[in-house]
């Protein structure tokens, strides 16, 4: 599992994990029943505290894209994943909201937002391919 980590990046590394591993779900890069790294060995390959890792499949779990058991250790969802429900929807346009009043500052017109958005969307569809 590929997981690119910017140690110097104003996102916290638990999000930046949480957020990779979603999108390495979306791109069907991890599969349901897989098996993720254990916390101590992401964290010894990423070189970054055991906390962080911990708090990140934690989080994974409260949304409900894995299960954590004692002997699998983190596995990717089996069941359906969260539904894309109001809660969902509020959420999104709240995180979408400084993106697009950022590139409203910048000039950007609503055409161009909606490609990029699509563009992304596109990839991700399809695997990143």
């Amino acid at each position: 599992m590929l997981l690119g980590i910017d140690l110097q990046s104003e996102t916290p590394i638990y999000t930046q994990l949480v957020n990779g591993i979603i999108e390495g779900i979306a791109r069907k890069q991890l599969l349901p029943g897989e098996a993720l790294p254990s916390v101590r060995s992401l964290a010894g390959d990423l070189g970054i505290n055991l906390h962080t890792v911990n708090k990140a499949y934690h989080l994974l779990k409260q949304e409900g894209y894995v299960q954590i058991n004692r002997k699998q250790g983190v596995v990717i969802q089996l069941d359906a994943f969260p539904a894309a429900d109001e809660h969902f929807r509020v959420r999104l346009k709240e995180q979408l909201r400084p993106l697009i009043a950022e590139a409203i500052c910048r000039g950007m017109a609503k055409e161009q937002f909606n490609e990029i958005s699509f563009e992304v969307f596109t990839d991700m569809i399809n695997g990143g391919e």
